[in-house]
C-alpha cells in the first residue's frame, strides 16, 4: 500500500462551512478534525468566497470579476479580485492563529477547484468558458499551478505545518460527458475527451504534488465520479459519497477496487451534510461502506487503512451546530474504523 502522510483511523472533511466567520470556522475544524485539518471554505461570504471565487483569488496574474452569469477573467484586478485577496488573507489570519498553540506540525488541507471546474466556471471576454479556448485553458492551468504554490508556501510558513492539497472537481463529469450548458443557455459546451481531460488533471496533480510533496486529493461529488480516469491522472486519494458505490457487481465499483488495490485511498462522505431527523449511530452511518468492503472481497481493514471519514459534501448549507457535530461524527468514525480493525 502506498505509504499516506496521515496513520489509520484519521478523518477529515470537504472544506466549506457555515457563516461568515473566518475566525470561529477556523477554531471550529483545527478542534475537530486535529489529524488532517483542512483550511475552511465560507461561501456566505459571497464573492470570493465560493470555490470558483477563492481558488481565482490565488491565480498568478490573472484576474477575475463578477457579470451577471458568473465570473468572467478581468484585464484588471478590480473590487471583485481584491476581494478574493482579502478573504485568502483573511483565512491565513485565521488558520494561523488557530493553530498558534500547537506543539508539533499538523497536516493542514487547503481545497482548491481543479482545472477543468475552474475553467469551466470562468468566462472569458467574449462570454465563451476558458475551457473552450486552449490557450486560454493551457493558461489558466499555468497560472493555478503557480499561484497555488506560492499560497501554499505562505499557508506552510504561517502555520508551521504540512500542506496537502485537494482539487474538487464537481464539474468534471458534466465536462466529459458535454453537459455542461454555455454561459447564455443556448446550447451546451462540446464534450472534452477522456485522454484530453485525464492529460491536463495529470500535469496539474504532478506539478502541485511536487510543490507539497504529498499526495493531491481529489473530490467529484457527482452521481457518476469518474474514479479510473481520477487514479489514472494521478490522484493519492479520491472524494466519494457512500451514496454512489452501488452494487460490486458495477463498473464504478470495479473501479473503486482497483484503486484500492493499487494503494489508493478513498475520502469518503458517510456523515449527511444536514441534519437528519434522527441521527443516526456510527455503526449504521458506517455500514454501507463495510457491507461495500465485504462484497468486494477486500478485508476490513481497509477501512481503517485506506478510507478516510468525511461528511457526504460541504458543510455550507449546515446548521452551525449541525455543522459542528458532523465534525464530531467524521472524527469518531475514524476511531471506531481502527479500533475494529486492531481488535479484529
Amino acid at each position: 500500500m502506498t505509504q499516506q502522510p496521515w496513520k489509520p483511523g484519521t478523518a477529515t472533511a470537504i472544506g466549506s462551512m457555515p457563516g461568515t466567520d473566518s475566525s470561529e470556522a477556523a477554531r471550529i475544524v483545527t478542534g475537530e478534525l486535529p489529524e488532517l485539518t483542512p483550511v475552511p471554505e465560507l461561501p456566505a461570504r459571497g464573492v470570493g468566497g465560493d470555490v470558483i471565487g477563492h481558488t481565482a483569488g490565488m491565480l498568478r496574474d490573472l484576474a477575475v470579476q463578477v457579470v451577471p452569469s458568473g465570473y468572467r477573467v478581468a484585464r484588471v484586478a478590480g473590487r471583485d479580485h481584491r476581494r478574493a485577496l482579502d478573504l485568502l488573507r483573511w483565512d491565513l489570519d485565521a488558520v494561523e492563529a488557530a493553530t498558534a498553540g500547537d506543539t508539533e506540525p499538523r497536516l493542514i488541507k487547503l481545497q482548491i477547484a481543479g482545472p477543468w471546474t475552474l475553467s469551466a466556471g470562468i468566462e472569458l471576454e467574449r462570454g465563451h468558458r476558458v475551457m473552450t479556448d486552449h490557450g486560454a485553458l493551457r493558461d489558466f492551468s499555468e497560472a493555478l499551478v503557480e499561484g497555488v504554490r506560492e499560497y501554499v508556501e505562505q499557508l506552510a510558513t504561517r502555520t508551521g505545518g504540512r500542506v496537502l492539497l485537494q482539487l474538487d472537481e464537481p464539474t468534471l463529469p458534466a465536462v466529459l460527458a458535454g453537459d455542461l450548458p454555455t454561459p447564455s443557455d443556448y446550447g451546451t459546451v462540446p464534450a472534452v475527451p477522456e485522454p484530453d481531460a485525464e492529460r491536463l488533471l495529470s500535469d496539474v496533480i504532478t506539478r502541485l504534488g511536487e510543490a507539497t510533496a504529498g499526495p493531491v486529493l481529489v473530490h467529484c461529488c457527482a452521481q457518476r465520479p469518474p474514479v479510473r480516469l481520477l487514479h489514472r491522472a494521478g490522484a493519492g486519494v479520491i472524494g466519494l459519497d457512500t451514496a454512489v458505490l452501488g452494487s460490486p457487481e458495477g463498473e464504478l465499483a470495479q473501479e473503486i477496487g482497483d484503486a484500492w488495490d493499487r494503494g489508493i485511498a478513498l475520502m469518503l462522505g458517510m456523515v449527511p451534510t444536514v441534519e437528519p431527523a434522527r441521527e443516526p449511530g456510527l455503526r449504521e452511518l458506517a455500514e454501507p461502506a463495510r457491507r461495500f468492503v465485504n462484497d468486494l472481497g477486500f478485508s476490513e481493514r481497509v477501512l481503517a487503512e485506506q478510507v478516510l471519514p468525511t461528511p457526504v459534501c460541504g458543510l455550507a448549507g449546515a446548521s452551525p451546530r449541525w455543522a459542528h457535530r458532523a465534525l464530531e461524527l467524521s472524527r469518531e468514525l475514524g476511531k471506531m474504523l481502527q479500533e475494529d480493525t486492531a481488535q479484529n
